[in-house]
């Protein structure tokens, strides 16, 4: 069993505005057009792509001629241009027909295999949605009485047939349709209601463009990395930790400040840039960074995302050691690693745990902490 599609595109789309039809209009990134082809091209039920243009169309779309598409000219009107492609069809001699206008770029893929699904029971198939909304008459701008919305749908494309019936129900309509589905019941198929989809608008208006930019708009590019970092203690009289000095009998021993807290989470920004460690973009080698405030580490880490296109969404770290107490500097922590990131505070998390007296945290030979780091690109 083959299906073909055959997408209708040589309407003129004036209520849309513009200078070209709606179909040819630049929208996230491509034509409207473009959108619509991709989707039908990631359907596994479509075998073939028919579409049916206007002549005086052509400078827009001399760029689909060397493509695998069936190209075919539109007619007078809609049910014209139908006819036109479901002739240029004839030769590939396909059993199934899927008939979706243009203007629909964000017509789901599942749909679509719904649709084609739907013809192995019926004859003809076609997605809609129940009304929901209150139902009015009206004149001169006021209401003049309500309807029963009861049984009532608002219907979408693609519309499916068995290739042969809906040939033959054009040949034998008459006058204007107000799609295909109409054509359909007026030779007696049946048609079988597919639930649609409320993302599946039709591109009528100027405002529609923002509605589908919004649905068709890039997925959020989101990655996670994870950070660890571990010094010893040594002579000193406090340790840093996550930007705050906190009064201590000894110190942590670095290159740097040994901020064991920053630096796990600066690991966790480049790893989730996959851009290495701290050791990559501050090598130890280079004198330079002896004794440097690890704040410069994590600003250009947080520097280097927002260069990349992406946001810190938030921070997590733990330290893990039996002394110095976290809980008492937890907040002001919390707030420099926030100043330093230009992020919330409440975006950065800061807690601490002990590892009950095991392992060299546990006898108190060091620190060390773990770090997650969320990044989001629109």
């Amino acid at each position: 069993m083959t299906t073909a599609a055959l997408i209708v595109a040589a309407g003129r789309g004036e209520r849309a505005g513009g200078d070209v039809p709606k179909q040819w209009r630049p929208l996230a990134g491509k034509r409207v057009i473009d959108h619509t082809l991709d989707r039908f091209r990631a359907a596994a039920a479509v075998d073939r792509i028919a579409i049916v243009l206007s002549g005086a169309d052509r400078p827009h779309w001399q760029d689909l001629e060397d493509s695998d598409l069936v190209l075919a000219i539109g007619g007078t009107d809609r049910a014209a241009s139908v006819r036109n492609g479901l002739a240029a069809l004839n030769g590939m001699a396909p059993d199934r027909v899927l008939i979706h206008d243009a203007a629909r770029p964000c017509v789901p893929v599942a749909l679509i295999d719904a649709v084609a699904a739907a013809l192995g029971t019926y004859q003809a198939a076609a997605p809609g949605l129940p009304v929901t909304d209150a139902l009015w008459a009206g004149t001169d701008g006021t209401v003049t009485g309500t309807r029963d919305r009861s049984g009532l749908y608002a219907a979408q494309t693609p519309q499916g047939f068995h290739y042969d019936a809906i040939v033959a129900a054009h040949a034998a309509y008459e006058g204007p349709a107000a799609d295909d589905v109409e054509v359909a019941r007026a030779a007696g198929l049946r048609v079988a209601i597919v639930p649609g989809a409320a993302d599946n608008l039709k591109i009528t208006a100027p405002g529609d463009f923002v509605r589908a930019e919004r649905i068709l708009g890039m997925p959020m590019d989101i990655r996670t990395g994870t950070g660890f970092d571990v010094h010893r203690f040594g002579d000193g009289d406090h340790v840093t930790l996550c930007g705050v000095a906190i009064p201590h009998d000894r110190g942590l021993q670095g290159h740097s400040d040994a901020d064991v807290g920053m630096h796990a989470v600066t690991d966790a920004i480049y790893g989730a840039l996959a851009q290495g460690d701290i050791g990559r973009h501050f090598p130890p080698s280079d004198p330079q960074w002896k004794g440097a405030d690890s704040a410069v580490f994590l600003r250009h880490a947080a520097g280097l995302a927002r260069a990349s296109g992406y946001r810190v969404s938030n921070i997590d770290c733990t330290l893990i050691c039996e002394r110095p107490k976290i809980g008492p500097h937890a907040a002001a922590m919390q707030a420099r690693m926030a100043d330093i990131m230009d992020l919330e505070p409440d975006r950065v998390s800061v807690k601490a745990t002990t590892s009950e007296r095991l392992g060299f945290t546990g006898r108190g030979e060091g620190i060390a902490a773990q770090a997650v780091a969320t990044l989001v690109r629109p």
